[in-house]
């Protein structure tokens, strides 16, 4: 049988390619009696025989960008996306103004009362260019014992760009009408809706964003907010069933702010550009540095949050339910964790703990944290107190052994080692450094393999540092968990250790204790007590007693890895890395190469006291003592 037809003689349609099309055709038309030795190539049947393959292959093309585009998770284009999405109920989060919070005293007030209207801005700068902060909405104070303070506790909230209005008059009789906002910078979180009844009359209503339907009737005086296809955002209304409508001579006014997204986030000092009800004496003080802001949301991130949003369904029940909303209320995250009070350590009923990494910097603010807790009770089911937790970071400190092959490549170990060490901190980047992303050694140890192709093996071992804040002159009682199992293969492992190397598989960085000028630190003896000492010529001088309990494995409720100094007295902490500390730094050794990030804790490699060292392959150089001088590494710490 003839390549190309089936066993019916009908042509194969099996294939998408154009080449492949067109020869598919050749292959029916040579099968069919009219065309036997037809030469196809040299003859004029061959442009129409390309001309339907053009034709099919490219039909066959948008046939598939179709049916991709007809699914949320196949979806390429961004308006195709949001509007899954919103078939869903899920809004994609628009661009976020970094927000700042300012304590404003007006000095040389004298009335009764002073306004600082809604668009009054503040300037700072950053990096060496100026920005605009904005307050969005008009605030009264009278005087407290004679002084005129907005934001006296903790600050009045200000956002970072330009506070706009655009109006739109309202028209029945044209049916493309749309109230769109001209401009795609805009933070749809500091949006304000106010529908005024017409020019003659100067009535106007504040109009409520619809968050969920469940409360909204006919009368309502709500807005619903999309993005369009262009990428910008529309207002629209009810009809009057869902929501009040509007009638002919409305004018919808918009007050938003354009923002410049991440670019401002960390401005620190903050200067009122004017007088405030007339009085121009104004001191700034900022009580909340600026976070917070942050790029649209992504196609990726929409595909991922909408299914959570919708089976979340405005209620914050599961785990899963804060993770999907809390996205939409804080936008700035760049990973998150969420478990029940009954999973903490020690177990709290009636919580849930929620631990976010923001996409700039490390942790939240506590005035950011506060915004997050208060906007959730929309959501929190009775009796279920939220509590946000700041990550806490583990490193891994891996040490590397690689053979290479020096006749495959003009590189030096040294060059080597650096290519080594720079694809190690670029694949923590990449894999580490989130809630929930493990450390997965088989993946680690294969990419040091592929950093480049001389490259022929690695013996990489692996621990794990924690630091923790001493209180210092007071004794305290510290609880440190790495949340994995430590290594312990029989009672007393590794105790006994010559010279001044630890013992155990507990190391620290150096310390002293209150009334002592030696510097102290801690090891464990193999047998659950964690030590302190000093060092004294070539010799260990260890401090009475045991100074704590190291748990190796999981035993009852004491989950493997923690460690407990049960009343330390610390007086100051040795420098190290180079720099001036605050932290003392633990040193373990894991059980497993595997790691695990557990609850609010984050994994990354420790970029600072990581080792790398190369060695030439003398059997994959061709040496010829049959392998009589080679060396490998121990694959044990």
């Amino acid at each position: 049988m003839a390549a190309g037809i089936n066993t019916k003689g009908k042509m194969n349609i099996t294939e998408l390619d154009f080449d492949a099309i067109k020869s598919n055709m050749k292959t029916y038309l040579k099968g069919q009696s009219q065309f036997t030795d037809y030469d196809f190539e040299g003859s004029g049947i061959n442009i129409l025989l390309d001309t339907l393959a053009y034709n099919t292959h490219y039909n066959a093309f948008l046939a598939n960008m179709l049916a991709n585009e007809m699914f949320l998770d196949t979806a390429q284009k961004r308006n195709s996306v949001t509007s899954h999405a919103k078939a869903l109920g899920y809004t994609p989060v628009s661009i976020k103004a970094p927000t700042a919070y300012l304590k404003v005293q007006v000095n040389n007030a004298s009335t009764a009362n002073i306004t600082m209207p809604e668009g009054y801005s503040f300037l700072t700068s950053i990096r060496g260019v100026s920005y605009q902060f904005v307050n969005i909405t008009e605030r009264i104070i009278q005087p407290a014992v004679g002084i005129y303070v907005f934001g006296a506790t903790s600050g009045i909230p200000v956002y970072e760009g330009t506070w706009t209005t655009t109006r739109f008059t309202v028209d029945s009789n044209n049916v493309d009408q749309k109230f769109v906002v001209p401009n795609a910078g805009v933070d749809i979180s500091t949006v304000k809706v106010q529908v005024q009844t017409s020019v003659t009359d100067s009535t106007t209503v504040t109009y409520s964003a619809a968050t969920s339907l469940v409360d909204i009737t006919g009368t309502t005086q709500a807005y619903f907010i999309q993005e369009t296809v262009g990428g910008e955002w529309e207002i629209y209304f009810g009809d009057g069933v869902v929501g009040q409508s509007l009638i002919d001579g409305n004018i919808v006014i918009l007050k938003y702010v354009i923002t410049n997204g991440t670019d401002a986030n960390g401005a620190v000092s903050f200067t009122a550009t004017g007088g405030i009800s007339g009085f121009a004496d104004i001191t700034t003080t900022t009580m909340t540095a600026a976070a917070g802001g942050a790029d649209a949301e992504t196609l990726d991130s929409i595909k991922y949050n909408a299914p959570f949003s919708y089976a979340a369904q405005n209620r914050t029940v599961t785990a899963k339910d804060y993770a999907a909303i809390i996205p939409t209320i804080y936008p700035n995250v760049e990973s998150i964790a969420v478990w029940g009070g009954e999973y903490n350590n020690p177990a709290v009923y009636g919580k849930v703990y929620i631990s976010i990494r923001p996409k700039a910097g490390n942790t939240l603010t506590e005035s950011t944290k506060t915004n997050i807790v208060n906007s959730l009770e929309d959501y929190n089911v009775a009796s279920v107190t939220p509590v946000i937790l700041d990550p806490e970071t583990t490193k891994i400190v891996p040490t590397v052994n690689f053979k290479y092959n020096n006749t495959l490549t003009d590189k030096t170990k040294e060059s080597l080692a650096a290519l080594v060490t720079t694809a190690m901190t670029t694949w923590s980047d990449d894999n580490l450094e989130k809630h929930e992303a493990i450390f997965r050694y088989s993946k680690f140890t294969t990419m040091i393999d592929e950093v480049d192709s001389s490259i022929l093996s690695n013996i990489t071992t692996i621990k794990m540092s924690k630091t923790f804040l001493p209180t210092t002159g007071v004794a305290t009682k510290y609880t440190i968990l790495f949340e994995n199992a430590l290594y312990n293969p029989h009672s007393g492992h590794a105790a006994s250790t010559a010279g001044t190397t630890a013992g155990g598989i507990l190391s620290s960085t150096g310390f002293k204790y209150t009334g002592d000028t030696n510097v102290y630190y801690y090891e464990d003896d193999g047998a659950g007590n964690i030590n302190a000492y000093y060092v004294s010529g070539t010799s260990k001088v260890y401090k009475s007693g045991a100074v704590g309990v190291i748990t190796y494995k999981t035993n009852g409720t004491i989950t493997g890895g923690t460690l407990v100094l049960t009343k330390e007295d610390i007086a100051s902490v040795e420098n190290y890395d180079g720099v001036t500390q605050t932290y003392i730094r633990l040193t373990v050794q894991p059980d497993s190469n595997d790691l695990v990030p557990v609850r609010n804790q984050v994994l990354e490699i420790d970029p600072y006291n990581m080792s790398v060292t190369g060695a030439a392959d003398t059997v994959a150089a061709g040496a010829s003592d049959g392998g009589t001088q080679y060396s490998t590494t121990s694959s044990y710490n």
